[in-house]
């Protein structure tokens, strides 16, 4: 007797009807056997399993139907959400003087041995004097604060730091070194590269007119070139925002204003 005989006789409308799976032993067996081939394969989607499965049988098994059993299992992958950082947006301060704030960030290029390079600069915000260019093959948080030691040793501690959430930043090497030395970090926030505006700006005119011009044999040709770059963009180098002074000339302007300043008091 046909379904719709049997529905008639009963008096039930046909489309009150579901179809109801039946879980034979050949689903089963399916079913512990994708099991096991995903315990071995973490990462294998039900494609690859599907393709694993048909080479140990002889009559190949439909694709919906190893969907099917792969999604009722429980197999199914489980995207890896990236953890992002939140930060809350920190007002730039009105700078006064030198050494309120610094800002920090990296540069990539490579040289002709094929190396790669990575440039670490350090810019007074102020001044806008560039108070350290590190260059190396790598640049780890324990490299970055001997760096800002030596700056801090050569123009004085600032009050604090301002740069992105890469590693070398956010560890706590790092992180212990500033509560140690008593320089407060602003962290900016992620994917908001404006809020470091200054960096950027050099990091600009470092790329412009000194990385795309140059070109490097090697690490040590490329810390020699830096050195001597970072001379001329402190001590020759007109800068627009400091009505065409030099970052070294008005510094040394801030130093004299400051001094009269005291003798005054």
């Amino acid at each position: 007797m046909s379904e719709r005989k049997a529905c008639e006789l009963m008096g039930v409308h046909r489309g009150s009807q579901r179809y109801r799976a039946k879980n034979n032993e050949a689903n089963e067996g399916l079913t512990e056997r994708l099991k096991e081939l995903a315990a071995e394969h973490p990462r294998y989607g039900y494609r690859r399993l599907e393709v694993l499965v048909n080479r140990e049988r002889e009559t190949p098994v439909n694709h919906k139907r190893v969907y099917r059993l792969y999604r009722k299992a429980g197999l199914a992958l489980r995207k890896r959400k990236h953890k992002r950082i939140r930060r809350e947006a920190v007002p730039q301060r009105l700078l006064t003087k030198p050494r309120q704030e610094w800002a920090m960030d990296f540069v990539h290029d490579r040289a002709q041995n094929g190396q790669k390079l990575r440039f670490f600069g350090v810019v007074d915000q102020y001044t806008r004097e560039c108070v350290r260019l590190a260059v190396d093959t790598s640049m780890p948080s324990l490299r970055v604060i001997r760096e800002l030691e030596a700056a801090i040793a050569a123009y004085g501690k600032p009050e604090r730091i301002r740069m992105d959430n890469g590693s070398e930043f956010t560890s706590r090497a790092f992180l212990a070194w500033a509560a140690e030395t008593k320089i407060e970090l602003v962290h900016i926030r992620p994917g908001k590269p404006v809020e470091n505006a200054y960096s950027e700006s050099f990091n600009g005119r470092l790329r412009e007119e000194f990385l795309n011009m140059r070109l490097f044999r090697h690490l040590r040709d490329a810390k020699e070139q830096a050195d001597c770059w970072r001379k001329h963009y402190n001590d020759e180098r007109p800068h627009s925002s400091l009505g065409y002074r030099t970052p070294s000339d008005f510094a040394q302007a801030c130093g004299a204003r400051r001094a009269e300043q005291a003798c005054a008091a």
